[in-house]
């Protein structure tokens, strides 16, 4: 991913045509040690293609790709008619806080 990154930054920068060395000279500037094997077999792969062609083409096999989604959360429950219930349950959820931030269950401390 990181190969593709910088050859994508080379292309946005106007090389219409990033070479091994390019790519490499990128990924360096940041710290990262490119892999040749790996860039080598991306660029055979992009070679002679235009890039925002295959962009395009990656857009449209996304949106045909189902995405479940999330589920909905579980909203707060309707208040009672009484009006006792919703101070109960923000005192409630107020109390299960307070025990997910204390650390004392977990038997050790930050510094131990």
């Amino acid at each position: 991913m990181k190969h593709l990154a910088a050859y994508l930054l080379l292309t946005l920068g106007g090389n219409e045509s990033p070479s091994a060395s390019d790519v490499k000279e990128v990924l360096s500037a940041v710290g990262v040690e490119a892999d040749g094997d790996r860039l080598d077999s991306l660029l055979k792969e992009l070679e002679g293609k235009d890039i925002n062609e295959l962009i395009s083409e990656g857009q449209t096999k996304l949106a045909s790709v189902p995405s479940g989604g999330a589920a909905a959360g579980g909203a707060a429950p309707a208040a009672a008619a009484g009006g006792d219930a919703a101070p109960e349950a923000a005192k409630a959820e107020e109390k299960e806080e307070e025990k997910e931030e204390s650390d004392e269950d977990m038997g050790f401390g930050l510094f131990d």
